[in-house]
C-alpha cells in the first residue's frame, strides 16, 4: 500500500468517524507506524499492540492459553482472539490483527510466509490465511503490512 493508499484509508476513516486499532506480532509495529506517518493520523488512528510472545498476547489481548495450545500462535482462531482483544482494550471501532511466520524457518505445516489476519467490529469478525511464500523476512512483514491495510481499507469503504 502505497502512501496514496495510506492518505485514502486516514480521509475515509476520518469521513466515517471510524477510529481504528490493531495487534500485531509478525510486523513488529509495521502497520501502526503506517497508520500514523501522515500528518491527522491522529482522528482515525487510536492506539497499536505489538504483541510478539505468547505471555504478551495473552496479558494485552486476552488471548486464550487453550487456544493456544489447540492452534498455535499462528493460526486465524489467534488472529481473531488478538483483533477481538485490541477492539476491547482500545477506543476504536475497527481492529486488524496479524500474526505470521516471516522467516526464515518455518516448519512442514506452518511454512515461512504464513500469515493470518482478522478484522473485527463490534458485530463481525473476518479471519483468513495468506500463503506469502518464501520471500525473505523482510519482505514477508511488507506484504503482511500492506494486506493488513488493505483489509483496513475496504472494510471501511464499504
Amino acid at each position: 500500500m502505497g502512501f496514496s493508499d495510506a492518505a485514502i484509508l486516514l480521509e475515509r476513516a476520518v469521513a466515517r468517524g471510524v477510529m481504528i486499532t490493531c495487534a500485531e506480532s509478525c510486523t513488529g509495529g509495521m502497520v501502526a507506524a503506517a497508520l500514523t506517518d501522515l500528518p491527522g493520523s491522529s482522528e482515525m488512528f487510536d492506539r497499536g499492540f505489538v504483541t510478539y510472545t505468547n505471555d504478551a498476547k495473552i496479558e494485552l489481548l486476552g488471548v486464550l492459553p487453550a487456544t493456544l495450545d489447540a492452534f498455535g500462535a499462528v493460526s486465524e482462531e489467534i488472529a481473531r482472539e488478538m483483533a477481538q482483544g485490541a477492539l476491547a482494550g482500545s477506543n476504536a471501532q475497527i481492529a486488524v490483527s496479524i500474526t505470521g511466520i516471516a522467516g526464515p524457518g518455518g516448519s512442514e505445516h506452518k511454512p515461512e510466509g504464513r500469515v493470518c489476519f482478522a478484522l473485527a467490529t463490534a458485530t463481525a469478525v473476518h479471519a483468513e490465511t495468506k500463503e506469502f511464500g518464501a520471500l525473505g523476512r523482510a519482505n514477508v512483514r511488507l506484504a503482511a503490512r500492506d494486506h493488513a491495510l488493505g483489509l483496513l481499507l475496504g472494510a471501511i469503504s464499504n
